[in-house]
């Protein structure tokens, strides 16, 4: 066989088991959990199997779909919010030792507390509407997408940027031309952790106070001792985080080649 052919082969081969190494793994899984859950004796009240739950999921279609839209809705907002405020934040931290000296510590303590504490003063200070939800996914996705940011922002060796001012480019032309393309890896790890976190911000919140979304179907379903919904709130939320995750992935891909193509 042709070097190259067999070189090609090689790729294709590889290509196809790192395609398929993850859909492959989750069907074992759920296979073993389908056989072995009835084989242990366990009853759908402690631990249904994936196809009750995906029955579940297709009977109650309606009523998950609603909750769903609900915390998607407040996941997006409070994650849009964070990114915009998480970017300026890491800007303002680059360009201003001063700022960075004061807010570091700032951010750090803030993060630090556990999320689920805050959820009963925003109920008290916000009440029962979307705005302790927005704050909550807010608060997870904010810190990462600042370091993240910050990180990329850091990481651009200094000799590129001497070279490009040498030539006369301003510092807004450095920023848009030099800087910011070099970030983009690092500024979407950063959001893409962000959305995920923001997930967890928007369930948490409805735990605590809600009267629509995931969370609050999920503890509903808890409260009336129906396990089997409770799991299907519990893959609905987690398909929305594969799926705002792969969202990101995509814009990420496109913004890359972008910025190679631009080169």
């Amino acid at each position: 066989m042709d070097p190259k052919q067999a070189r090609r082969k090689r790729h294709l081969v590889r290509a196809v088991v790192e395609t398929a190494a993850a859909p492959v793994l989750a069907l074992l899984l759920l296979l073993a959990w389908q056989v072995g859950a009835p084989l242990a004796g366990l009853s759908a009240f402690i631990l249904p199997t994936p196809w009750q739950i995906l029955s579940r999921i297709a009977a109650d279609h309606q009523l998950i779909a609603v909750h769903a839209g609900v915390t998607l809705f407040e996941t997006v907002a409070g994650f849009l919010i964070a990114a915009v405020a998480g970017v300026g934040t890491a800007l303002m931290i680059f360009y201003s030792r001063i700022f960075e000296r004061a807010i570091y510590p700032l951010l750090v303590a803030l993060q630090t507390i556990p999320k689920v504490a805050l959820a009963p003063l925003l109920v008290l200070y916000f009440g029962y509407g979307f705005a302790p939800k927005l704050f909550l996914a807010f608060l997870l996705a904010f810190f990462p997408i600042v370091i993240a940011t910050v990180v990329g922002l850091e990481g651009l060796d200094k000799a590129m940027v001497n070279l490009v001012r040498s030539m006369g480019a301003s510092e807004w032309q450095t920023f848009f031309k030099i800087r910011l393309p070099a970030a983009l890896p690092s500024l979407f790890g950063g959001l893409k952790v962000g959305i995920s976190l923001a997930v967890i911000g928007a369930v948490i919140g409805e735990y605590v106070a809600a009267e629509m979304g995931l969370g609050y179907l999920q503890l509903q379903a808890s409260a009336q001792f129906d396990t089997t919904l409770s799991f299907a709130a519990m893959v609905v939320i987690a398909a929305l985080g594969v799926v705002t995750f792969w969202g990101l992935e995509v814009l990420e891909k496109r913004a890359v080649f972008q910025r190679e193509a631009a080169r």
